[in-house]
């Protein structure tokens, strides 16, 4: 199992024309420590200063901050820098049960459920930002042939999406509706993720949204992933003897030692970075930037 450590700094700053008299804001900025990661480092600082902080954890067992803001105010900056050590496994060594056999065993039956039996129902069904349609389960019918082992099939369901969908930004945000998206074949890490959940849902299985960080690559013969130097999102796919499996579906692989894990819920709208209630503020501008270096971790 190799690893590389990671320092990451994420920029969020909101101008507004007017005064904001009061403010909450709900910051999913902190790593999630996972099997796959530990967090060496973290630390949030904050423009104004808030008159409340807290740290919590969310219902999906994600590190949270809570500010309060009391004072007026017509620009806030949030700037979050972390240090990670990221673990590379590997791929998993077979496909799992065929997809079927999976659908099968998170169908709804009573009696008592472990915590990760509970995870993967609350992640099978409908949400927010993700709707369960026809439309979904028939643009993935090709790739969850009858048999096909689970992870074989999300898969190829990965490498369908990464290859049919073209990366654009600013023609899709987070109101576009996905029947839209997967209409145009268009869209940004945040669609392609929803698509890919939705269409895994909508046959009956069971994925999650992970949000993140990516790779920056700096060397000139590298390329660079999509979606790096900014959030990033992919797709966490359940199965029993397997657990949970990541796939990128916006840059067609499985996630690896090039991905650092913030939160996972079931769509955006459970892990926006920053999220807020305001009083004031008229219109805004928001600009964002994220900066990932990576090196080996120190000889032990």
């Amino acid at each position: 199992m190799s690893a590389r450590r990671y320092a990451i700094r994420h920029r969020t700053s909101y101008e507004y024309e007017g005064d904001v008299v009061h403010a909450h804001q709900l910051l999913h900025l902190v790593p999630r420590p996972c099997e796959r990661q530990t967090v060496l480092r973290h630390a949030i600082e904050v423009s104004p200063a808030p008159a409340s902080r807290s740290e919590e954890q969310d219902a999906f067992g994600n590190p949270v901050t809570r500010l309060e803001f009391d004072r007026p105010h017509r620009r806030l900056e949030v700037v979050s820098e972390l240090d990670v050590e990221v673990r590379s496994a590997g791929a998993p060594a077979d496909g799992g049960e065929a997809w079927e056999s999976v659908r099968e065993a998170l169908a709804y039956r009573t009696g008592t459920l472990d915590d990760e039996r509970v995870e993967a129902f609350r992640n099978r069904l409908q949400s927010p930002y993700v709707r369960l349609k026809t439309a979904f389960a028939d643009y993935a019918e090709d790739c969850f042939t009858p048999g096909r082992p689970l992870l074989e099939a999300s898969r190829a369901l990965m490498t369908k999406i990464h290859g049919e969908f073209t990366y654009a930004p600013g023609e899709t945000s987070v109101a576009t509706p996905l029947v839209e998206v997967l209409e145009h074949r268009r869209g940004v890490c945040q669609d392609f993720a929803h698509v890919m959940i939705a269409c895994l849902r909508s046959l009956g299985l069971a994925a999650r949204y992970v949000s993140g960080y990516l790779r920056t690559t700096r060397k000139e013969e590298d390329s660079a992933l999509v979606g790096a130097d900014a959030s990033h999102a992919w797709v966490a796919v359940y199965s029993p003897t397997l657990g949970w499996v990541d796939l990128d579906p916006t840059n067609g692989v499985a996630v690896d030692g090039d991905h650092v894990t913030i939160a996972w819920g079931r769509d955006f709208g459970d892990v926006s970075p920053l999220r807020g209630v305001l009083f004031g503020g008229g219109r805004h501008t928001v600009s964002v930037s994220v900066t990932t270096t990576s090196e080996p971790p120190p000889a032990s």
